[in-house]
């Protein structure tokens, strides 16, 4: 297979689209002013061609941030794409659909991975596709884009989760998740008043979740937002950890971006040498595919900035060029299988 990236810093979807020839599939990434249109001209070019898409910021090399980005398979996949309706309370009732999808494309494990956009309420979109995938051991990397819209064959749909089933008839798939934190001290808690359907941490150890955290980093009401680039919470699962990131202070309390639940045993994280860290993921992607076709790779929002900041930005896709073809888009947060992460990179490589 082959991997093809096309972009356009004007919004023009012409521009970004130049080059490609007999996709079989196609991803889409543009602005929340273009969007729409780019869906359906997109649908005009390729019709009949499966496609997702989303708002949001998409790279090879080079970063599209307001413009429009095009990511395409081809020269040997097979690939079904479709939506899940209604994810903020249903999205169980159209299962049928990726189930379908999995028997048409002839998915297994080995081959076949699941790309997904969400609108939001990821936690519940993936505990639904993961009922579909987990019979056939599929695994799957995503994410969140903006404005709460996505699009799936030329339609745009709004509390959905646009997803591609997509295999590799050339070799094997395999994803990843890289983690550029490590947990502070021995810091670790208990969450209590916490809200669910919110994303709200009130507590921790029975105090104030804010006036912890503010505790032990000194920082101000207005520093944690950006103090959470840096110092996350983390959800010990298993011998993994998800990370938590900070959405907003909301008087005591602190909202998140993703749930936290009462019970949930959290630890607080600070920023480890996230420049080895690529270098090891890098390393371990080369050892297990020694021939790869193509990388594409979520981003989180978060790290966006924090690289950014730290001039690391363009370094990086440099960097995760040497893997060959690597592409990908900026998030509002990571699925990685049936797991809702923050502040993470999340990718599939196909051989």
């Amino acid at each position: 297979m082959r991997q093809f990236f096309g972009m356009s810093q004007r919004g023009s979807l012409d521009e970004a689209l130049s080059g490609l020839r007999n996709p079989e599939f196609i991803m889409l990434f543009s602005n929340e002013a273009q969007f729409e249109a780019h869906v359906t001209a997109l649908e005009k070019s390729f019709p009949n061609v499966p496609s997702i898409g989303c708002i949001g910021m998409s790279y090879d090399t080079r970063i599209a941030e307001k413009g429009v980005g095009v990511i395409a398979f081809l020269d040997g996949v097979s690939a079904s794409a479709n939506v899940l309706e209604r994810v903020s309370n249903m999205p169980i009732k159209y299962i049928g659909r990726m189930e379908r999808d999995l028997q048409a494309v002839r998915a297994e494990s080995r081959d076949t991975v699941c790309i997904d956009f969400c609108t939001g309420n990821d936690a519940c979109a993936l505990t639904t596709i993961h009922t579909a995938l987990k019979r056939r051991k599929i695994s799957l990397v995503g994410g969140t884009g903006d404005a709460g819209k996505v699009s799936a064959n030329g339609t745009v749909y709004q509390d959905a989760v646009a997803y591609a089933i997509v295999k590799n008839r050339g070799g094997k798939v395999k994803t990843y998740k890289e983690n550029i934190y490590r947990p502070l001290g021995n810091y670790r808690f208990i969450a209590s008043n916490t809200d669910k359907a919110k994303y709200m941490l009130g507590s921790l150890d029975g105090k104030s979740a804010k006036q912890v955290y503010q505790n032990i980093l000194h920082v101000t009401d207005r520093e944690i937002l950006t103090q959470t680039f840096k110092n996350p919470f983390g959800k010990l699962n298993g011998d993994d950890m998800d990370i938590i990131s900070i959405k907003e202070v909301n008087g005591n309390a602190l909202s998140c971006f993703r749930q936290v639940n009462d019970s949930d045993v959290l630890v607080l994280l600070e920023l480890s040498d996230y420049r080895a860290t690529v270098k090891e993921t890098i390393q371990q992607i080369s050892r297990d595919f020694p021939k790869r076709s193509a990388v594409f790779s979520v981003n989180c929002l978060f790290r966006y900035k924090l690289f950014s900041e730290q001039g690391y930005m363009q370094p990086y896709l440099k960097e995760m060029s040497a893997l060959g073809s690597h592409a990908g888009f900026v998030g509002y947060g990571e699925h990685y299988n049936n797991r809702f992460v923050n502040q993470s990179m999340t990718c599939a490589v196909f051989e």
